[in-house]
């Protein structure tokens, strides 16, 4: 009887790998089966390749056309990509990722360790843990923005008590934050030529302000409101 290698074809033939069906390969995506038409998780055409099952791969892997993943898609080692990649689901990378191009993700949460970048675009919400500015910092832990009403006070010349003060709720301030803010009606401001504002935490989600005169008559800084924001560095 023919052989099959060292075997007998009549006991080793299920070893063998086929198509499923009767022309070979062609541009419709077959599965692969052996034998006895066991079907593996391989499809193959004379166009491309498919996987219904997991693909690892233990060796690098150059991807030099898109890559489009509707499930889970995890990474061990490092990933380049110099095509467009298409991810309708989450991306684990627990190695090195290099992107040549952009990232753009339109729906989802995005959670980066470390990004290594001289630029970043972004058109819509980015949640970052430690912003670092620069090569050796510093780093920004903590941004807070918020509003308030302001209301209409008078301010009193610089040579007497020439201060408007107030608190704020601003959530997410701390002591120690460097706090920007301004009030969108100073421009409206009568009766003074100069108005020096101050903003600062005077405890958890407390900002105090203080809008001071320095012109020779009192002044009255209409309602409006207050814009702050508080950020947070660490060496």
């Amino acid at each position: 009887m023919a052989t099959l290698g060292t075997q007998n074809i009549s006991t080793s033939y299920v070893q063998l790998i086929k198509t499923s069906g009767l022309t070979g390969i062609d541009a419709t995506i077959q599965t692969i089966t052996d034998g006895n038409n066991v079907s593996s998780a391989l499809q193959l055409s004379s166009a491309g390749v498919n996987s219904t099952g997991t693909l690892n791969s233990v060796g690098a892997t150059t991807l030099a056309s898109s890559l489009a993943v509707t499930g889970a898609a995890t990474f061990s080692s490092s990933l380049g990509v110099t095509g467009a990649v298409t991810l309708s689901s989450s991306l684990g990378v627990t190695g090195a990722a290099t992107f040549s191009s952009s990232i753009s993700a339109t729906t989802g949460t995005n959670t980066l360790g470390t990004i290594a970048s001289t630029t970043i675009t972004n058109s819509g919400l980015v949640t970052v843990g430690t912003l670092e500015i620069g090569a050796t910092g510093p780093n920004i832990t903590k941004v807070s923005f918020g509003t308030a009403a302001f209301t209409l006070s008078t301010v009193q010349p610089h040579n007497l008590a020439d201060t408007t003060t107030g608190t704020f709720a601003l959530t997410g301030a701390e002591l120690g934050d460097i706090v920007i803010g301004t009030v969108n009606s100073l421009g409206s401001t009568t009766g003074t030529v100069q108005i020096m504002t101050n903003f600062y935490p005077i405890a958890s989600n407390v900002i105090r302000y203080v809008v001071n005169s320095k012109g020779s008559t009192a002044g009255t800084v209409p309602a409006g409101t207050i814009f702050a924001t508080a950020m947070r560095f660490t060496t």
